[in-house]
């Protein structure tokens, strides 16, 4: 019995000097909120009124991810999962691509009007509208419920890229300051990001569109103004009018998957040239043949294979990960033209950590590879560099890291 109560006092004291702890730093948040967001709110235009009425009852939230309160410092964890690079079938499971689809139907019969008037506005095609739209709030029907002002001062105080998230505060400020926000609290996703677009506010300033003349740019809860903010977000950012995103396709093994990146284009008549086929079976519609396309193949040889067009990559201007874009485009696809699942099949991936591709990404640097930096992510630069490797040593290209990799590379 005695080690029981002797745990339990521990555990007391503990929580005791944690809860002291956080009360501390809690009033160092206050104090940096007074001392310096708001001179730095003042110099934008921000009136005394709107920055207390945003700070109204704002405490830090401990909730949040990668946290690093004054006096500690970040422990990188040694090893650590990243479904979303490692297993890219994860990303395009079937209920959420037949979700996004189904509901992404609908939308586009009961928003017709806007989706029609944003396409001709801005050149950027419904169904692209539809389909970022879907992944980025659920078509406006995921619930919002975050403070963003909480959110972005928590984490310009006490989170890994502090800078950044003080330029953010400032913009949801400004953002406030114009009067844009629904009535009570501006709503973001936990990482800050604002409305059903999911824009972050500096984006919101540079890109939000009033699309139902109200003299608002209202995000959260207008229609009209989120598919105009996004079109015109894309059109911005250079999407190219009467060009496809780009289209699954076989690519022959006399074609080399080290072949893939943006930096690697030819015309897609030359493409076809050598062997790189439409799945469909249909050939690439006539206006594409002149204009330049990209190898794309997100898993290696492990995977589905596309030529993408220069759209491809405004997409990811949206979101910079090429699974993010090829789900839009191919949801997308798959609202408007009926068409089903990947012809291209996903290939069994080694359960990888993210310090496992960094340890490879290391060693191929070592050997002169540019790897697009070491950041534990298979990047399309890593992918290509594996397959130059895997080529280079005699072996058949896959383009796509695998555990038996690891110590081969270190040797």
């Amino acid at each position: 019995m005695h080690w029981i109560v002797c745990f339990l006092a521990l555990l007391l004291c503990t929580t005791v000097a944690r809860a002291q702890d956080r009360a501390a730093i809690e009033h160092q948040f206050q104090a940096w909120i007074d001392e310096t967001i708001w001179p730095n709110a003042k110099a934008k235009g921000v009136s005394k009124h709107t920055f207390q009425r945003a700070f109204d009852g704002v405490m830090l939230n401990w909730d949040l991810p990668d946290l690093v309160p004054p006096g500690t410092h970040r422990v990188q964890p040694t090893q650590q999962k990243q479904a979303e690079f490692g297993a890219p079938a994860r990303y395009f499971n079937p209920g959420s691509v037949q979700g996004a689809t189904s509901v992404g139907r609908k939308m586009a019969r009961r928003h017709g009007a806007v989706l029609a008037r944003v396409e001709t506005e801005t050149g950027v095609p419904a169904r692209i509208l539809l389909a970022i739209w879907g992944r980025e709030s659920g078509y406006g029907q995921v619930p919002i419920r975050h403070d963003a002002i909480q959110v972005l001062a928590t984490k310009a105080f006490m989170s890994t890229r502090a800078e950044l998230f003080t330029k953010e505060l400032i913009a949801a400020l400004e953002i406030a300051e114009a009067g844009h926000a629904p009535p009570g609290r501006m709503k973001s996703s936990w990482a800050g990001a604002l409305g059903q677009p999911q824009f972050m506010p500096s984006n919101y300033l540079e890109h939000a569109v009033d699309g139902n003349g109200d003299g608002r740019a209202d995000i959260w809860t207008s229609v009209d103004d989120t598919l105009s903010s996004i079109g015109y977000y894309l059109a911005r950012h250079g999407w190219v009018p009467g060009r496809d995103w780009g289209f699954e396709v076989t690519v022959p093994l006399s074609v080399s998957c080290a072949n893939e990146g943006p930096d690697q284009g030819k015309l897609i008549r030359d493409w076809a040239k050598l062997g790189i086929q439409r799945v469909s079976g249909k050939p690439f519609p006539q206006h594409e043949l002149p204009e330049e396309g990209y190898l794309m193949m997100p898993a290696g040889r492990n995977g589905p294979a596309f030529l993408v067009t220069p759209n491809f990559y405004v997409l990811k201007r949206y979101n910079n990960s090429d699974l993010y874009a090829l789900f839009v485009g191919h949801v997308s696809d798959r609202i408007q033209y009926q068409i089903g699942d990947f012809k291209g099949r996903w290939g069994a991936i080694d359960p990888l950590y993210r310090s496992d591709i960094l340890a490879m990404q290391k060693a191929l640097e070592a050997q002169g590879h540019d790897v697009g930096g070491a950041d534990g992510l298979p990047g399309f630069k890593t992918r290509r560099s594996i397959g130059r490797w895997q080529e280079q040593t005699g072996r058949i290209p896959t383009c796509f890291p695998a555990a038996s990799m690891k110590a081969t590379l270190a040797k």
